[in-house]
């Protein structure tokens, strides 16, 4: 079952709008506001999904990941957060970054799936961008020297991606959301 064109899309602004909630509200200071109306979108992610069993695993997955990941990030000097005091785990904005994440696994992303080199060579170039892109807007700073930090940052995104893939494999095929099913059925009558 390919993802039908419009779950994808749906997808996608229900990521993007969490991506910039959680930055921007970083980057003024309201992260936890950002990180709630994050995981609001999640949540209804969940709820308009075909198989929302599935959905919550991965995106559990993704949130213990990235803690582990982006906490090792702010510990060893790669990223410092906007917001986040040195020594404690990765914010609750960041946290709700790879919440968001796990959202376009089986939707948008689903094109992945078993393809874990390509996985792994778009973790090593589009991770940097996605946190060059939050540095842009204020949300974090990038370590010194800032070329290794990046480096660093698309190296780790080089191994999660791949694992992330791996882990939305195993939990099943391609989503769709439950809102566009009923168009579907009632165009095949």
């Amino acid at each position: 079952m390919l993802v039908s064109t419009k779950s994808s899309l749906l997808n996608l602004v229900l990521y993007e709008l969490g991506w910039f909630a959680c930055v921007l509200g970083a980057a003024s200071d309201v992260g936890a506001l950002g990180a709630t109306l994050a995981i609001g979108l999640a949540m209804m992610h969940l709820v308009i999904s075909d198989r929302p069993e599935r959905e919550w695993p991965l995106m559990l997955a993704a949130v213990c990941i990235g803690l582990v990941v982006d906490t090792l990030h702010a510990g060893l000097g790669v990223l410092e957060f906007r917001g986040h005091q040195a020594g404690t785990a990765a914010p609750l904005w960041v946290l709700a970054l790879w919440l968001q994440f796990a959202t376009v696994l089986h939707f948008c992303l689903s094109w992945l799936s078993r393809r874990y080199l390509l996985a792994s060579v778009m973790g090593l170039i589009a991770g940097p961008l996605a946190f060059l892109g939050g540095e842009r807007l204020g949300a974090a700073t990038f370590g010194d020297p800032w070329l290794l930090s990046l480096g660093m940052i698309g190296l780790s995104w080089a191994l999660t991606l791949p694992t992330l893939v791996w882990i939305a494999d195993r939990l099943g095929g391609p989503g769709r959301y439950r809102i566009f099913e009923r168009s579907v059925e009632v165009k095949a009558q």
